[in-house]
């Protein structure tokens, strides 16, 4: 790996574009925000993104940090990040999203799963609400498994398993997702109540475990067809998501 030449006109450029939000295990340093034009639906929206990265080490020397990067290959690994729209540290009515990265349903459009309508449905959401935040949260794949590993859950779908049985055939459980470093971030960027997108109550009880003021939770299904009919049908009946408005009307 080459080692990159570190100056101080590029810390100068950097140092007030990063935050440190010490947690239990370590430190989060959240760089941005970054302004971001987005394709919308054929539109172009502006909005301000942020990435965080997770270590150990706790320090608010940045330039050390930033340094260190150099000998470590980040591309190997997986960070997460948020996509903020308006005021949203101060503006009192805020709408967010935690989504789960999911490489088939967001990147290639797959219609297994309803993850890319909920992800592109939430952006627009959140837009036409005025003010919000989505979070991409980027170790959750398979529910946390993996994407090699979902992989092999499809494969054991296509042969009768659902998605519960298949991730437990393989030595996993049901969802082993954390919202840990999204809430840190989340209570960084804004301290004032949110509405919640999701059918997911795991997701309502982390967010209400941490502290954090919820206003309301929205609803958040999509893209309803033959190919994720079992799929959805299977987050209702044996993973708890509140299933109204889950339906092709």
């Amino acid at each position: 790996m080459i080692q990159a030449k570190f100056d101080s006109k590029v810390f100068s450029l950097l140092e007030n574009k990063i935050q440190l939000i010490k947690t239990k295990k370590g430190a989060i340093y959240l760089v941005g925000p970054i302004r971001l034009p987005v394709n919308l639906y054929g539109e172009t929206v502006v909005f301000q993104w942020y990435c965080w990265l997770n270590c150990n080490e706790v320090t608010e020397d940045y330039e050390r940090i930033i340094e260190k990067l150099s000998s470590v290959n980040l591309a190997e690994l997986q960070q997460s990040s948020v996509l903020t729209y308006g005021d949203f540290s101060y503006e009192d009515d805020a709408i967010i999203r935690m989504h789960s990265i999911c490489h088939t349903g967001d990147i290639f459009g797959s219609k297994r799963c309803d993850c890319g309508y909920q992800l592109k449905q939430s952006m627009k959401m959140i837009v036409d609400h005025g003010t919000g935040a989505l979070f991409y949260l980027a170790n959750h794949e398979g529910r946390g498994i993996g994407l090699f590993t979902k992989a092999m859950a499809y494969i054991l779908q296509e042969n009768g398993y659902d998605t519960v049985d298949a991730n437990e055939s393989l030595g996993f459980v049901d969802d082993s997702r954390n919202y840990d470093d999204a809430i840190d971030v989340l209570k960084a960027l804004r301290s004032k109540p949110v509405t919640l997108m999701t059918n997911n109550p795991k997701k309502l009880e982390a967010l209400k475990n941490s502290g954090l003021k919820l206003s309301e939770r929205k609803s958040l299904w999509g893209d309803v067809s033959e190919f994720n009919e079992n799929y959805l049908e299977t987050k209702i009946k044996r993973s708890g998501h509140l299933e109204e408005a889950c339906s092709n009307d």
